[in-house]
């Protein structure tokens, strides 16, 4: 099977749109990776870089409330931290209204598909009540603008971030020989570990349990200011060189350098090459990708240094990601994003939901679909098999939605004789369109629709 333009907003975008026409070629596909992020600008979400300060304010009433607990001005202490911590969250928490508006309404789908994948093998979770709701921010800052990019620039960006060095515990990794490491905590090996195992050479990679210590020793330093984000601390580093995957790092004046000259090289690895590749392949076309393809893609990431832009292009152009479609389910969020684009939910309705319309169409829907927001269980993300989606529960929950949220959303619904082709096109099969003529309501039908294995897959 050939370039199908159904098939490519469906599997490499999100999802077929009335206003939008789909790629014809992919040359169309790869042109949304160039030029301005026109999504971002339209739908500003607030990058994790411009709320440190406002962290730092939230975090300083918290602190002045602990200290005044017993005092005369106790309560006002502590409501004055609340309500700032209150208005921090919510307005973080309104973060996914411009997220889903993207989806809805882009011309360059793939642009937020590639961010969602990036997003997901870069897993951060935000582990506080200031960041538990900064995800969309760290990804605003540390993936989004990387995609089309360098993978070494993108692992930097992401391994400097605070919400990644704060998740997998580096703030509390102190060089055990270090000149500030007497009555601190030791070192902790769980992002070195991470880097190697998720981020970049992959599970079974060539590398040891002596590659992780000597990795942790090489991260010491790498650390975080709430008031300033990503900072460098020379008095933590474990002093002297460091061996990893059989190079030596580091051994002079502590410096930030030696990290990323590691990171460049691990970028660069042909255990990473293949991992990456591996990993694209497996999310946008099947779970059990076609080996030749694999190898293409990590032929064209080699040759160019980690170009994505390269890897993207040969996985357009291989005749498998065309012949393997319907391998994969929609994850949760990319089922509702397709459903939202298709219908065409304004965004001026997503920014009007208050909290409990917001948890009641989104939030809790997504959970019961066995996907809470913005907090998979591990820093693996959330899983790819179709086993892990297509469960009693999460289907229920698929089917529910699919009957209840249209309707919430608009009092007049399409027409489902029509809607079949405005949301599947010419992979619509006979018994989804069956269904469409045969469905009493409108709602009936479009919740049908939706809710159909033709349009659950691509």
């Amino acid at each position: 099977m050939a370039f199908t333009p159904d098939i490519a907003a469906i599997r490499f975008g999100e999802g077929l749109a009335a206003k939008v026409a789909p790629p014809s070629s992919v040359e169309d596909v790869l042109e949304q990776l160039s030029g301005p992020d026109l999504a971002a600008q339209e739908f500003p979400v607030t990058p994790l870089a411009d709320l440190h300060g406002e962290f730092a304010e939230v975090r300083t009433l918290q602190v002045a409330s602990r200290r005044g607990r017993n005092g005369p001005d106790a309560d006002e202490l502590l409501n004055a931290y609340k309500r700032a911590r209150r208005k921090l969250n919510f307005r973080l928490q309104g973060e996914i209204a411009p997220v889903l508006s993207r989806s809805i309404t882009t011309h360059q789908p793939f642009r937020e598909r590639l961010t969602r994948f990036w997003a997901d093998h870069f897993t951060v979770v935000g582990r506080n009540n200031l960041t538990r709701n900064a995800v969309p921010a760290y990804v605003e800052d540390a993936i989004r603008p990387h995609i089309s990019g360098r993978f070494s620039d993108m692992l930097k960006a992401v391994m400097t971030s605070p919400m990644m060095l704060d998740y997998l515990d580096q703030n509390m990794s102190v060089g055990p020989n270090s000149r500030a490491a007497k009555g601190r905590r030791g070192l902790n090996e769980n992002l070195a570990r991470e880097l190697l195992e998720l981020h970049t050479l992959g599970v079974g990679g060539a590398y040891a349990q002596s590659d992780v210590r000597q990795l942790a020793e090489l991260l010491t330093g790498m650390t975080t200011e709430i008031s300033s984000g990503f900072v460098f601390r020379p008095r933590i580093v474990e002093p002297g060189a460091e061996i990893v995957l059989g190079q030596s790092y580091g051994g002079g004046s502590p410096a930030v350098d030696d990290v990323m000259a590691f990171l460049d090289d691990v970028a660069r690895h042909p255990d990473t090459v293949r991992h990456i590749s591996h990993k694209l392949a497996v999310h946008f076309t099947s779970d059990t990708p076609d080996e030749g393809m694999i190898a293409d893609m990590a032929d064209a990431y080699a040759a160019t240094g980690g170009e994505l832009k390269a890897v993207y292009e040969v996985l357009l152009r291989h005749p498998f990601s065309w012949e393997s479609f319907g391998q994969k389910v929609k994850q949760p969020i990319d089922f509702i994003a397709s459903a939202m684009r298709v219908l065409e939910i304004p965004p001026a309705s997503l920014k009007k939901l208050n909290r409990s319309k917001r948890s009641a169409y989104l939030i809790s829907p997504l959970a019961a679909m066995g996907q809470q927001l913005y907090r998979p269980t591990g820093p693996d993300g959330w899983p790819e098999e179709a086993e892990a989606w297509v469960t009693p529960q999460g289907l229920a929950a698929r089917i529910q939605w699919a009957m209840a949220a249209p309707s919430a959303f608009f009092r007049g619904l399409p027409d489902p004789r029509d809607f079949v082709g405005a949301a599947l096109g010419s992979v619509a099969d006979d018994r989804v369109i069956f269904a469409a003529r045969a469905a009493e309501t409108r709602r009936e039908g479009v919740g049908l629709i939706l809710a159909s294995p033709a349009f659950q897959r691509r």
